[in-house]
């Protein structure tokens, strides 16, 4: 297997981060789904075997939606009051089912997509527009294209070739499970430990 990217070290420190700051978003999380753990546990083997990933544990597995802004520039008020203007947003939406699998290497991490796109899109922009009602819709962080639906299983800890990774995926065998999204989490996330760790700020069910 030739001619895929090199991986990266995804830990590197991007523009605005360091070690004590963390980050408001919105993320879909899957501590209750049965099917989403069982993922975690399908490729733990694999993962097990591949030192320069680190794996995502269950509890930490999530669909990154929408960023609202670090936390020590953000108003916690703000915040508030677009979880507020969420609830009412994701009133009109109702839960829907997607799957997740399989997994193949991207140039940091080891990922899922997520399908369909369409119903986590369209959460994605009710969110956007609670952001907008208390910002102003000129102030919605982050661009509304180029949205990619994914769940990352593991992120790769230092620079290297990607091919071990994508062959030990290759004769693995593929997984893939049908969870419900039936709410969506307001987080306040760090990465201190070469891991995406949060508390949760509030969770907004879809259909009110």
């Amino acid at each position: 297997m030739t001619g895929l990217e090199p991986m990266r070290d995804h830990w590197w420190w991007r523009p605005g981060w360091c070690v004590g700051r963390s980050f408001y978003t919105w993320h879909v999380t899957f501590a209750d789904q049965p099917g989403a753990g069982r993922l975690v546990a399908d490729y733990a083997p694999v993962l097990a075997g591949l030192p320069q990933l680190d794996p995502v544990p269950a509890r930490w597995l999530h669909l990154t939606l929408q960023g609202v802004g670090f936390t020590d520039e953000t108003d916690r008020a703000e915040v508030d009051r677009v979880v507020e203007a969420a609830r009412g947003r994701c009133a009109g939406l109702e839960p829907f089912t997607v799957t997740i699998g399989s997994a193949h290497v991207d140039p940091e991490t080891i990922q899922m997509p997520v399908r369909p796109l369409e119903p986590l899109a369209a959460l994605r922009r009710a969110i956007r527009a609670a952001i907008g009602d208390v910002r102003g819709p000129e102030n919605v962080p982050e661009p509304e294209a180029g949205f990619r639906a994914h769940v990352s299983l593991g992120y790769c800890n230092t620079a290297g070739p990607a091919e071990p990774i994508a062959e030990a995926l290759e004769v693995h065998s593929r997984h893939s499970a049908e969870v419900v999204v039936s709410s969506v989490s307001s987080i306040d996330f760090n990465r201190d430990r070469k891991a995406y760790e949060w508390t949760d700020v509030a969770t907004v069910r879809l259909g009110g």
